[in-house]
């Protein structure tokens, strides 16, 4: 048997299983094999698709699987399993056991998972909970709260506007081509910029006023995550005022607690209905400045409460020239499911409705706040 040939037959072995061709395994495809047999094979499954056994009958059990499946795959695939595992075996309840949360890949989707375990979560388990959530958001600071921070500040100094920049670096060109239009001179080939445009400096002090609004039932749970980082990261910023609602059919304000995103990941709780327009309400009653207001709802539309009051006030808002930005996912996760109608009805408005990846957040505040056009920075656009 050729080399390739053998290697072909072990990858399917490892695929199928005992159910694969026969060929040989070294001790760690073995070990491999036996951890994938553990979670995939359904020889222990009964007809309504539950294992009768497996390793939902031994903490200390799922506990070494867990170490196995981190020796044997790199982390990406451990995600993948322990979703999986989630699923099929009931981890997700085995979760509640502090020793096995050690022993899990801390990522965005455990997160969620733990959250939506926040009400049932014994207090021996919620300390240990806590680690892991924290150990996920300081990792995701690290990735996006200093670009946020830096991209936003400069889009909100941008925004004030000058006729006599005080360096080179200041000048807007394209507006200061746009105003001198009429000091074209044909027969040089050239235009005099009688009338500098530049951008300003602005003063110390709040300049912007944000409003997130997340939706935290539970598919956006992801979402919940990401926005409690990115809420921490304006609020820490002297010229943004920064509110954070989370809701289902009650509403919640969270943005006392935006100094500490854990904080605010544990005053979610994931799950339940949606009252869209009574979020919407709540939020309305936050935005004093209208024209220096921008209003990010991030949800997949799914509306239990009132549709008709729910776009009412989105007009609203937009005509006392507050910015609304709909965000139907913020997640690494692709197109979303949402409700097509409401976020058309949303578009007739003039509110574009979109997913966005966390990396291309940041840019997206930056240029709502400057009052850019969003078209070109959808990631999913809705129709």
């Amino acid at each position: 048997m050729s080399n390739e040939i053998a290697e072909r037959a072990r990858r399917w072995r490892l695929v199928l299983g005992e159910d694969g061709p026969d060929a040989p395994l070294d001790p760690a495809d073995r070990g491999m094999d036996s951890a994938l047999a553990e979670l995939y094979d359904r020889s222990g499954v009964d007809g309504a698709g539950e294992r009768s056994g497996g390793m939902g009958d031994s903490a200390p059990r799922v506990n070494r699987w867990l170490g196995d499946i981190r020796t044997y795959f790199p982390s990406s695939v451990v995600r993948v399993m322990q979703k999986d595992a989630m699923d099929r075996l009931g981890l997700q309840r085995m979760l509640l056991e502090p020793e096995l949360m050690e022993a899990v890949e801390a990522d965005v989707h455990l997160v969620g998972t733990l959250l939506s375990l926040n009400s049932v979560m014994p207090d021996s388990a919620r300390e240990s909970a806590r680690t892991v959530v924290r150990r996920v958001v300081d990792d995701l600071e690290k990735r996006l709260a200093q670009r946020t921070r830096s991209l936003v500040q400069g889009a909100i100094d941008r925004s004030a506007r000058t006729h006599r920049p005080r360096r080179g670096a200041d000048i807007d060109w394209n507006a200061t081509i746009r105003r001198n239009l009429a000091h074209y001179l044909p027969e040089h080939r050239t235009l005099v910029p009688r009338t500098l445009v530049g951008h300003g400096r602005r003063s110390p002090g709040t300049h912007k006023d944000v409003v997130l609004a997340v939706d935290q039932s539970a598919s956006m749970a992801e979402s919940v995550v990401y926005a409690s980082v990115f809420g921490a990261a304006l609020a820490s910023m002297r010229s943004v005022r920064t509110f954070l609602v989370a809701f289902d059919t009650a509403v919640a304000d969270l943005t006392e607690h935006l100094t500490d995103p854990v904080e605010v990941l544990f005053g979610t709780q994931l799950g339940g209905g949606t009252d869209i327009n009574r979020a919407i309400s709540y939020c309305q009653g936050l935005i004093t400045r209208p024209k220096e207001s921008l209003f990010v709802l991030v949800s997949d539309l799914y509306e239990g409460g009132v549709r008709e009051q729910m776009l009412r006030r989105v007009a609203h808002m937009k005509a006392a020239g507050t910015q609304v930005v709909v965000l139907l996912a913020l997640s690494d996760e692709g197109a979303p499911f949402y409700d097509q109608g409401n976020a058309a009805a949303l578009a007739d408005l003039g509110v574009p409705a979109f997913a966005c990846t966390p990396d291309a957040f940041p840019e997206l505040m930056a240029t709502a706040l400057e009052g850019g056009p969003l078209t070109a920075r959808t990631e999913t656009a809705a129709p």
